[in-house]
């Protein structure tokens, strides 16, 4: 399967043919448990979220803030590794097709071995995957060989990030670029930078990869904002902080949920080419 044959391509497509943003969702896999994550995404698909990221457990996170490092630290806490994870996809795609990006570190692949892990989460239903501490220029070959087995790979780049280097990550990402709007780590902010729309636009270049903003996004005005400027829009900590809040409660799922169909309602509210 090409990556570009895969759901989150499909997703955008499909999104430019209605001239319209992706609203992208992160969570935590298995916080509180593997369980309420099998429940939460195909909900989450049904509350207008395009596109679900989940956060695979990590005992060393560097790019995660405060909440999503206790998301981290819950999920470890449940049991929550790669093999699990992969069979809780499995059987979330009994349920749903809704694009799903793994988000981790490098290490979990390299100790779960790189090409059974690329079958593995090809084959279990996982469309892509971004790799927080990898810079694709010091393995030339890793991202390759992962998107030899249909993963799309999607790269990072922040406001000081090189216009040479952005055309290079730019051709290494496949599905969409992310653009982490902030320096710093991830976590709830009170407004957007001043620069955000003339960062976005030099990032989108010819505009043949989308490109996703992310990072500090919590509010329904803050959503359309950054999807006016570019073609998705990412919402993790906001989020995360009511699944810490209500991840044990039986409406826990429906809080959520009700949270995100506010955020997807405002970032879907946005027309563009």
């Amino acid at each position: 399967m090409s990556s570009q044959d895969n759901r989150i391509a499909q997703c955008f497509q499909r999104l430019r043919q209605e001239q319209r943003r992706a609203f992208v969702v992160y969570i935590g896999a298995g916080d509180p448990d593997l369980a309420f994550t099998e429940a939460l995404v195909p909900a989450l698909a049904e509350a207008g979220t395009d596109i679900v990221e989940l956060g695979m457990p990590f005992s060393d996170p560097m790019a995660d803030g405060p909440a999503n490092q206790s998301a981290a630290e819950r999920g470890l806490a449940s049991g929550t590794t790669l093999r699990g994870l992969f069979a809780s996809v499995e059987r979330i795609r009994a349920q749903s097709q809704v694009p799903i990006l793994l988000y981790t570190y490098l290490n979990p692949i390299l100790s779960y071995g790189t090409q059974r892990f690329a079958a593995d989460a090809v084959a279990c239903g996982i469309d892509g995957v971004l790799i927080l501490d990898l810079p694709p220029d010091e393995t030339p070959d890793f991202l390759p060989r992962l998107r030899e087995h249909g993963l799309a790979t999607v790269c990072l780049a922040t406001p000081n990030t090189h216009d040479d280097r952005k055309a290079f990550l730019a051709a290494e990402s496949g599905g969409f670029m992310y653009y982490v709007c902030r320096l710093g780590v991830t976590g709830e902010r009170d407004s957007l930078p001043d620069d955000l729309q003339e960062q976005v636009t030099r990032l989108r270049g010819d505009g043949s990869v989308p490109v996703c903003i992310g990072f500090g996004i919590s509010t329904p005005e803050q959503a359309a904002t950054a999807a006016q400027y570019a073609d998705g829009v990412v919402v993790g900590s906001h989020l995360v902080r009511l699944i810490e809040r209500h991840g044990g409660d039986p409406d826990g799922v429906q809080r959520v949920c009700a949270r995100a169909a506010t955020l997807a309602a405002a970032v879907h509210g946005v027309q563009g080419a």
